[in-house]
């Protein structure tokens, strides 16, 4: 609903004659620089010893160009075209080699550094083909890369990477404009997020606690260089994962001179800085801040919301062994009400009437060394992240007395982690395994009266836990028949000291299977099944009443899913992937809302806290589908990506009977296409479809009784109807066009992306509001026990312009 509202923005926002002129200007009046000035540095380096690989040979893919390495591993290759290219790398003794995508400019030296596999001795004389489109022993399938071009261009997506994942196979998107990671049917707490390696609870603004989505994403686009994201097939040192796993890779500091990047983009701007500290050790810093409340302001939008967001890298290379990097996330975001609007409308009146005052900030901070040997390499990870999170509202916004209010919420999550992995090879055979161990707080004052079915609960308490956490994990990896078979077997054992339920290790063992086989040239056949556990939100363990943490005392699980997935891929070459997988997916142990009677599964896909409830872990669950998925990355500067999906997703409701959840889609259509064209253009499109997601109504009755209404400002959900009606499928085109100048010392790039190009309106929950009189009294019946409700039809989506400017040198 608050979607809606969003949207309005841009359909009232017109664009500064100044301005106008300006962009025109820039496109027609200023000439091209296209050069060819660009020099590509880099070095080649053993993937486990990082030993140098000497004279390599180095090749831009799709062009002639290219560079034997020296003795050091370093090579240099001159006289580029500016834009996005990889690197082609072969050495006798190691597996070919496609770099992720570099962007080369005239105004820097780009850096790039290339790790080689060594090939068995059994197979060295077996050529291995590289690759854009990469896979691993562990996940030979349900593993996409995210390319930077990708992550950059992508149309209705303004370089938010969450909204970029929503292109692939088996990712819902939904018309409600969120950062939710849906996946194959699970619910939007299922994911887990790394950044280098690090852990990062939160990747969202005004994230909703207890799941994983927001509006806006706090990652900056301009630090990533690349996206590993599993839909299955986990490899055993990422545990706590039911759905989904995204790992982030940040590029490294420019290691010769200072560079700056300025953007403006759909909602803020942004400054990224990055360079040498020495001649180890280099950087890079950016911070961004929004402007929306002056601009929500200025239309009249019923909230004001303002983020800030800062991230960095610092990288030292200690010596040829030994490397260590600090990493850092963190966000402050406030969303206001806008109180001062006169005469507001059916839907200002909704979302004034309920939506609380929201502040929130986050960070995340992680140190990560690396220790390289001739035959392994070690990884120890120390971590630490904070969210804080308070709600505050107050009946009809009245802020005279404290009487007055509603709801006051104030947490705040801590985690201290400490990981420690060993990977090395023997022959033919992958090794890997460690440990990880935790230390957790949290802490909730709430205070706030809720509708409990039969009537209110005064819900008034300060809870406070800390808990250990802790897990040991390992996984083997051969190679069969000259390399044509890949075997994987892992296992994770997870246990922590919140109750004596979930103190055994043993009853949290996550066995893991994967296979590939190579069955003729350019084909194979990929398996994988693994049972995965995850813990209950924060906000469910630390849930309280009458002084007890009433789910220990329900002797809370771990959430079980077990997957079975199976598929078929063709590689015709480097740049082309075709896939086809089917999955299925059984849960256990999910919680079940003591006094809403549905399965959490449900929840979690709007703004707010999710999972402060009294639950039980009884809920099963399962989902069921297929996908297609079709990938073109050329270095000619076409990209190609579509996805298709089917799923179904069911959960238990009260009496046992699997019913739709709310994630059950049906079908998941998305095509995403860009192509580059002379002197610095590129266009693409996307055009998504998502099958009518189920819906649960409102409780109208129950909503109009004066003590109930006043209870949030908002209708019942009328969950003795859980996902009885569907919406309509909802579908969209969003296109995109880019212009780049690569001047000598100056980079610009201007684009213009338009979401919903035709214009769609997708069915939304109505809105209900209170009828007035014309003196502005809200009308009573019933012995002034009861309000007179109004519903309004509501729909999302409209045509979204927006501009971006970036400029660097």
């Amino acid at each position: 609903m608050l979607a809606k509202t969003k949207n309005r923005k841009y359909s009232n926002l017109a664009m500064p004659e100044n301005l106008t002129a300006t962009i025109f200007s820039m496109l027609f009046f200023v000439p091209a620089a296209w050069s060819q000035n660009c020099v590509l540095k880099g070095s080649i380096l053993d993937a486990t010893s990082n030993e140098a690989v000497s004279f390599a040979q180095v090749l831009v893919s799709g062009t002639s160009q290219g560079a034997v390495a020296d003795e050091s591993g370093h090579f240099v290759i001159s006289g580029l075209k500016p834009g996005f290219v990889r690197i082609e790398v072969s050495s006798l003794g190691y597996k070919q080699s496609i770099s992720p995508e570099i962007e080369l400019s005239n105004a820097r030296t780009a850096f790039v550094e290339i790790r080689l596999e060594k090939l068995p001795e059994e197979i060295e004389e077996v050529q291995v083909k590289g690759s854009a489109f990469r896979k691993t022993e562990e996940s030979p399938l349900s593993l996409k890369t995210i390319n930077l071009s990708e992550i950059e261009s992508s149309p209705g997506a303004n370089r938010d990477i969450s909204k970029v994942v929503q292109s692939f196979a088996g990712v819902l998107s939904t018309p409600a404009y969120r950062n939710d990671v849906i996946i194959r049917g699970g619910g939007p707490s299922e994911s887990r997020f790394y950044l280098d390696g690090v852990e990062v609870p939160n990747i969202n603004h005004f994230a909703t606690q207890g799941a994983s989505g927001g509006p806006v994403g706090i990652i900056n686009a301009d630090l990533i260089r690349e996206v590993n994201f599993y839909s299955g097939a986990f490899p055993a040192n990422r545990g706590n994962a039911l759905s989904g796993v995204l790992e982030f890779f940040q590029v490294d500091g420019n290691p010769d001179q200072f560079r700056f990047r300025g953007t403006v983009g759909a909602s803020e701007i942004s400054a990224t800085i990055d360079g040498p500290v020495n001649n180890k050790t280099s950087f890079v810093l950016s911070a961004r801040r929004s402007y929306l409340k002056l601009l929500f302001s200025a239309l009249e939008l019923p909230f004001l919301p303002t983020f800030n967001d800062t991230q960095f890298k610092l990288k030292s290379r200690i010596d040829k062994n030994n490397e260590i990097s600090l990493i850092g996330l963190g966000a402050i975001d406030l969303s206001d009400l806008n109180l001062g609007i006169k005469n507001p409308d059916d839907q200002q009146k909704y979302i004034l009437s309920y939506l609380p005052v929201n502040k929130q900030w986050s960070y995340t901070l992680g140190l990560v060394y690396k220790h390289y040997r001739d035959n392994s390499t070690s990884t120890v990870v120390f971590s630490r992240s904070h969210l804080n999170n308070s709600n505050e509202k107050y009946l009809e916004n009245d802020y005279s007395s404290q009487n007055h209010k509603i709801l006051d919420y104030s947490s705040n999550e801590i985690g201290n982690k400490f990981r420690v992995e060993n990977t090395a090879r023997a022959g033919n055979v992958k090794i890997s395994g460690g440990a990880n161990l935790d230390w957790v707080e949290y802490d909730n004052s709430t205070f706030q009266r809720r509708y409990a079915g039969t009537g209110i609960q005064d819900i008034s308490y300060q809870a406070s836990l800390s808990f250990a956490r802790w897990g040991i994990f390992g996984q083997v990896s051969p190679l069969f028949a000259d390399g044509k078979i890949t075997a994987s077997a892992g296992f994770r054992f997870d246990a922590n000291s919140y109750s004596a339920s979930m103190q055994n290790l043993f009853r949290q063992f996550s066995p893991r299977v994967s296979a590939s086989y190579a069955f003729a040239n350019r084909w194979s056949l990929n398996l994988n099944a693994g049972r995965y556990f995850q813990l209950p939100s924060l906000t469910t363990l630390g849930f309280q009443k009458n002084d007890v943490l009433v789910n220990k005392n329900n002797k809370l699980k771990y959430i079980q899913s077990g997957h079975l997935i199976g598929g078929i891929e063709y590689k015709p070459n480097a740049v082309m992937q075709f896939s086809l997988e089917g999955f299925s997916k059984k849960y256990n142990y999910y919680p079940f809302s003591v006094t809403d009677s549905i399965s959490l599964a449900n929840k979690g896909a709007d703004f707010g806290v999710v999972g402060d409830e009294e639950v039980i872990s009884a809920s099963k669950g399962k989902a069921a589908g297929a996908e297609f998925q079709a990938r073109v990355n050329s270095p000619s500067g076409l990209n190609f990506n579509l996805s298709v999906t089917f799923v179904r997703s069911k959960f238990q409701d009260k009496s046992g009977r699997y019913s739709p959840s709310s994630w059950d889609s049906k079908q998941i259509v998305s095509l995403t296409t860009t192509r580059n064209l002379k002197k610095g253009w590129k266009v693409g499109a996307r055009w998504r479809f998502v099958g009518g997601l189920p819906y649960t109504p409102y409780d109208l009755e129950k909503s109009s009784l004066v003590r109930v209404w006043n209870l949030s400002g908002a209708p019942l959900i009328n969950y003795q109807k859980l996902n009885s009606e569907r919406f309509h499928a909802f579908h969209q085109l969003d296109v995109r066009v880019d212009k780049a100048w690569y001047w000598n010392k100056l980079t610009t790039k201007l684009y213009l992306d338009i979401q919903n190009l035709y214009n769609f309106k997708a069915r939304q929950t109505d809105i209900v509001v209170r009828e007035q009189d014309e003196a502005g009294n809200y009308l009573l019946t019933d012995n002034n026990t009861r309000y007179v409700l109004r519903t309004v039809k509501n729909t999302s989506g409209t045509v979204l312009p927006t501009i971006g400017l970036m400029v660097e040198f």
